[in-house]
């Protein structure tokens, strides 16, 4: 009997797209589809837009690092230029100096070179001084001796006439 009865149940059975069951699913899925269609587009523009911002930032950013590499090698550059600047001043500061010691030492070179110039010069001038003060002194001493000894070797009018004269030209002879 059950074998009937499940023939005469499939013998009338109705189609499935006849149930209710069916119509109220395509109807869930319409409406699923209805709704979902306008929010899909609204969450897809809202995720389109916040991908777009992202990539702004990540492009912003890129840009900012590339702009600060560029910044940091330029640093770098100064820095390396201004180490490079000084150490050549360095040098020109040495190099000045020692030129400085040399000329200070080549002027003082020349002045005590002067120095002893001058007091050879004095000295000289003092020998010569002297040695015109010692002549004067033996013109002057032979002159009085000149005189005493022709003074009592002489006599008479034309000794002392001949005496006179020869004093008178003796300093002009021996100066």
């Amino acid at each position: 009997m059950q074998a009937w009865a499940a023939e005469h149940a499939a013998e009338h059975a109705e189609p499935f797209y006849a149930t209710p069951e069916f119509w109220v699913l395509v109807a869930f899925v319409i409406l699923i589809g209805g709704v979902f269609k306008p929010a899909f587009g609204a969450i897809t523009a809202a995720l389109d837009d916040r991908a777009d911002r992202i990539q702004r930032q990540i492009d912003e950013a890129t840009r900012l690092r590339e702009e600060a590499q560029d910044l940091l090698a330029n640093y770098q550059r100064k820095q390396a230029d201004v180490e490079k600047e000084a150490e050549e001043m360095l040098v020109r500061a040495r190099e000045e100096a020692e030129r400085l010691r040399e000329r200070g030492i080549a002027e003082l070179e020349r002045a005590l070179e002067r120095r002893r110039q001058q007091a050879e010069d004095r000295i000289s001038q003092a020998e010569a001084k002297a040695v015109d003060e010692v002549r004067r002194l033996a013109v002057d001493i032979a002159i009085e001796a000149t005189r005493t000894v022709l003074a009592e070797r002489t006599t008479g009018d034309t000794a002392d006439a001949l005496i006179d004269d020869a004093i008178k030209e003796l300093p002009d002879k021996l100066h």
